[in-house]
């Protein structure tokens, strides 16, 4: 069977994932099959409580500290980097403006322009670069998503325009790569017709779009288990499922009304109202799409850098950006913590989903490698250097994880993009601003 087998029904088409018979045959002998090389980028703003953040040991008898709890049932594809540096977040001149250079930096390691006109310029990220090569294997040459709306003009922080403070992923140095907001417009786009979906603008035939997209593809379902053997039909049954799932909290979010607006007004958008089921099934589209080889590039932006998001349902009612910067008040640090504990939550679930699918005798999240950090240390000092930086996955065997690795202070954070880079088959002799390649990964 074609790696690329759609299911197919009106208005929609769905990839499946890998299956055993994909798998290619020679002499009536089996080829062992070898899962595709995967790069997730996840970002969360305003720095971390460093003092929870980084482990006291390192090599592989270390302990996570209480921020990263929740990630002790992967600390084993885990490695914590220490160390790493963003010089270019760094003002250099410019003045204030750390927000604006760490979220436009993080992924760049480019100065941007002092800017907050249309003359924005900073650097191709690493996702990019990694999209040129990797793009063409697949529908999707990237995924671009975010939990936080940005806009894209005007001064958002110190006289840097707002395009740096809302994007993470760059095309070119002056052109950003747009996050996607709304699960619903990410679920359509990774599933439904784009030429079908404009051609039915109309109330009635939109009516029919929005029903199950499943239910447009059963027969075609039904058609090919009947062709494949007992574990690829679990597979497919499981993945469907899966589908079906996401599905359902999209058309639940769409029926759940905001209650700070008004009982009785729906939310249109199909955004969740709470963040952590918003994050959560921003991260379940990030793995289908991935699952389902519609991309093999995903950036997430958890928030944006300087965001003033609040998180009542642990307790943390100011703004986090706010209480980052805490002038060490020991109240606003706990805050802090809380905050990061959240995050961490929230990326356990995504690692969770990736272990828990398998492919080609491997895991999801063995064959990808995914970046989880920001730009910022302190957030009250607006630090660039020791960052809270982890990578998680085994890079389709090239990354020996379960570590904590401390590199010098200094280290530019560069140097694990060149190193991401080699892994994804683009030779690069200098990226941002590198110095090398990190070392110690595989």
């Amino acid at each position: 069977m074609a790696r690329r087998t759609l299911l197919r029904g009106a208005g929609a088409t769905i990839a499946l994932p890998f299956l055993d018979a994909m798998t290619p045959r020679s002499l009536g002998a089996a080829t062992p099959p070898k899962a595709a090389l995967r790069a997730a980028f996840v970002f969360f703003p305003n720095g971390a409580n460093m003092q929870y953040w980084t482990p006291t040991q390192t090599g592989d008898s270390y302990d996570l500290p209480s921020t990263l709890a929740p990630l002790a049932k992967y600390k084993d594809e885990l490695l914590v980097l220490s160390g790493l540096t963003h010089d270019k977040a760094r003002a250099h001149g410019d003045g204030p403006g750390d927000h604006a250079r760490s979220n436009s930096v993080f992924l760049t390691g480019a100065q941007p322009l002092k800017t907050d006109g249309k003359d924005i310029r900073v650097g191709i990220s690493v996702d990019q670069m990694m999209a040129d090569k990797m793009g063409t294997q697949t529908r999707l040459a990237s995924l671009e998503l975010g939990c936080e709306r940005g806009t894209q003009s005007g001064n958002c922080d110190s006289g840097y325009s707002c395009a740096y403070s809302s994007n993470i992923s760059w095309r070119s140095s002056s052109m950003p790569m747009a996050k996607e907001v709304n699960p619903r417009q990410v679920f359509e786009r990774l599933f439904g017709d784009p030429n079908q979906v404009v051609a039915e603008r109309d109330e009635a035939k939109q009516a029919i779009y929005r029903r199950s997209i499943l239910d447009s593809v059963l027969q075609d379902a039904g058609d090919l288990r009947r062709k494949l053997g007992g574990t690829d039909q679990h597979k497919v049954d499981e993945y469907l499922d899966s589908v079906r799932s996401v599905e359902r909290q999209i058309q639940s979010a769409e029926r759940k009304p905001d209650r700070s607006i008004a009982p009785t007004i729906e939310v249109p958008e199909g955004i969740p109202h709470e963040t952590e089921d918003y994050i959560d099934l921003m991260m379940d589209l990030a793995v289908l799409a991935m699952q389902t080889d519609a991309t093999r590039i995903v950036t997430l932006t958890l928030a944006n850098e300087g965001s003033n998001r609040n998180f009542p349902g642990i307790g943390v009612t100011e703004g986090h950006h706010n209480i980052s910067h805490h002038g060490k008040n020991p109240e606003k640090l706990e805050k802090i913590r809380k905050i990061d504990l959240f995050y961490a939550y929230r990326l356990a679930h995504l690692l969770g989903k990736m272990r828990a699918i398998s492919e080609a005798g491997a895991t999801l999240l063995d064959s990808s490698m995914v970046v989880y950090g920001c730009a910022i240390s302190d957030g009250d000092k607006h630090n660039h250097d020791d960052l809270p930086v982890l990578l998680a996955g085994k890079g389709a065997g090239t990354i020996k994880p379960g570590r904590h690795i401390r590199y010098a202070n200094e280290t530019p954070m560069c140097n694990l993009y060149v190193a991401m880079l080699e892994r994804a088959g683009v030779r690069v002799d200098k990226f941002g601003d590198s110095t090398g390649k990190l070392g110690e990964l595989g």
